[in-house]
């Protein structure tokens, strides 16, 4: 169950943040095989002056329209997966959000399933991809 945090520029309207969240979920469901019932993606804003960054960073020319994804999730896969999520997401942000793959950076956080509770403070390992009884 990917974590997601998506920080975007201070007031991006709710159909662009909606099409923001849904952009990467498509992408995670489709590039690593995610359950399509794993959405999880906590969006704020940023301000002006609360967020600096180098406009021209690795020769990439960044708009004031920057935003930032934040994946946590379980550690497992391969570099060439991590790629093309990336490149999925970028595209997906480009296509369905109009967001430039310019602005967009992402960074990977892995851990173990010991890192998580995911529900009734239950210690995740020990249900481990197993589905609660509440409908």
């Amino acid at each position: 169950m990917p974590f997601v945090r998506t920080a975007l520029p201070s007031g991006t309207e709710t159909t662009r943040k909606h099409a923001v969240v849904q952009s990467i979920h498509n992408a995670l469901v489709e590039g690593i095989g995610m359950p399509q019932d794993e959405l999880f993606n906590l969006v704020s804003e940023y301000r002006d002056g609360e967020f600096y960054f180098d406009r021209r960073f690795n020769g990439i020319a960044r708009s004031d329209n920057l935003i930032v994804v934040e994946i946590t999730m379980r550690r497992g896969r391969s570099d060439a997966m991590k790629r093309a999520l990336y490149a999925a997401i970028t595209r997906n942000l480009e296509t369905d959000a109009a967001v430039s793959p310019k602005d967009v950076f992402i960074f990977m956080h892995e851990n173990d399933y010991s890192d998580w509770s995911v529900g009734n403070g239950v210690f995740a390992m020990a249900i481990a991809q197993q589905r609660g009884t509440d409908g």
